[in-house]
């Protein structure tokens, strides 16, 4: 039994601790019976890292602020802890590696304005094969979208944030599920639990991810019919929200000196830095002109299943920074996001037209100025601002492949293009729909200077 065996809790039987924090009676239960001289020194004090995260619940939109996901985007955070038979490994018997097999269809089961991934993946995967290793075998991946989380200090907000966890037996999913987050198993090796720890309860009702099914729809089935299970939540902690008080008291306790008059406390998780979403493959962007003034816009990491280019489309939209660089001489649309005062671009007016003649074939060019806003120039046409509401906003990309999308369809020529511009010019944006959200998004002339 992992931890409270006497290899783990004794030295030369006499037991290595003076106190032995759990956080349910259910563990003391289990220590008295794989070792009971070191039972005396069990403490009850639950679990101050449950607590920091049930503390910052209320603040949840910003975490997924930081992580970068928009309203009506759905997080899903792929967790891995470290051994063969995890979600990281071969499964034990020397097969592929099944997250990182999983990893490329995700480019082309989730359009990527809708769904946002993260990889929390266990501090022994790191320190086993190296930061460089781990991030070599994830950098296709990165660059369609997936964020790394810090092992160790961002596992938690990520935990916060997300919409939905893939995981396996690792602590970090039942911590999830403890939560009341949807959790869908990719590995569950019951035969390395203690059959009789929740855990191992936990892993034989929690729902299993199916390898060979489509993705997308396991994920919105699992949202969809979710119904937290109870016993990842009662067992993670009997005692929530005291761990600050219990382990102070018992650390004076233990010192021999009174404890300080003001409140036991645990430190706030803290906010991330912010983490944009930097997609630099290809895109491949299908759009459709609903209505005047309104256009459909799904864009995809990867290639898009044909069920979707009936009744529209398609471009192809590219980050100036791409490494896939044949890619920017093919793209109707080319981007990049920056400071608008950044003296290396000249101004976002001198980058999209020293952009428009690098590349003769690109019909529009947008620099990002902010999570809401860019600066467009469609080819032949003039400088423009697209701006969305900062609480409702839809990625500045995607405006710009809906702009291009609105100015050119039908096959249209300069002459009406220019009447189209004008006409949005006149009615002060264009609406774009992306999944289920649709957001207004404002048409300004030139930025002064």
């Amino acid at each position: 039994m992992f931890g409270q065996s006497p290899q783990w809790v004794l030295a030369d039987g006499v037991p290595i601790a003076d106190a032995l924090v759990l956080s349910h009676p259910e563990q003391c239960d289990r220590l008295r019976a794989a070792c009971p001289e070191a039972a005396p020194t069990a403490v009850l004090a639950g679990d101050p890292c449950f607590d920091r995260a049930l503390a910052a619940r209320p603040y949840r939109e910003r975490f997924r602020r930081a992580l970068g996901v928009r309203a009506g985007q759905r997080l899903i955070v792929l967790n891995s802890t470290w051994n063969p038979a995890s979600f990281f490994g071969d499964g034990g018997a020397g097969g592929d590696d099944l997250l990182p097999a999983l990893l490329p269809r995700l480019a082309g089961e989730f359009p990527v304005d809708e769904y946002r991934f993260a990889a929390v993946l266990h501090p022994n995967i790191w320190h086993g094969h190296g930061p460089g290793q781990v991030r070599a075998w994830l950098d296709r991946a990165r660059r369609r979208g997936l964020v790394l989380i810090d092992p160790l200090e961002g596992w938690r907000q990520a935990l916060v944030a997300a919409d939905a966890v893939v995981g396996d037996h690792g602590s970090v999913t039942f911590y999830a599920a403890a939560l009341g987050t949807p959790v869908l198993l990719a590995a569950a090796p019951l035969h390395e639990l203690d059959p009789g720890a929740p855990i191992s309860d936990f892993m034989r009702v929690a729902p299993r991810l199916d390898p060979g099914a489509p993705l997308r729809e396991q994920i919105d089935r699992l949202l969809e019919h979710h119904r937290p299970l109870p016993g990842p939540a009662e067992y993670t902690t009997s005692v929530p929200g005291e761990a600050a008080v219990r382990l102070r008291s018992l650390f004076y306790s233990m010192m021999g000196a009174a404890e300080p008059e003001w409140a036991a406390s645990l430190e706030p998780l803290p906010l991330p830095g912010h983490e944009p979403v930097s997609v630099t493959v290809p895109l491949h962007v299908l759009t459709r002109v609903t209505r005047p003034g309104e256009v459909s816009v799904t864009r995809w990491a990867g290639s898009p299943p044909s069920a979707e280019y009936a009744g529209g489309d398609a471009h192809i939209a590219v980050h100036e920074d791409t490494r896939d660089v044949d890619g920017l001489e093919l793209a109707d649309v080319v981007f990049r996001d920056g400071r608008p005062d950044d003296p290396r671009f000249g101004s976002p007016a001198v980058w999209t037209a020293e952009v428009l003649h690098r590349h003769p074939g690109c019909a529009l060019a947008a620099f990002t100025v902010g999570p809401s806003e860019c600066v467009v120039r469609p080819r032949g046409g003039r400088l423009l601002g697209l701006t969305s509401p900062p609480e409702a906003s839809v990625d500045p990309a995607a405006a710009a492949s809906a702009l291009h999308a609105l100015l050119g369809a039908g096959g249209a020529g300069h002459d009406v293009m220019a009447e189209r511009l004008l006409a949005l010019l006149d009615d002060g944006g264009f609406t774009v729909r992306s999944g289920a959200r649709s957001v207004r998004v404002r048409v300004t002339g030139p930025p002064a200077g």
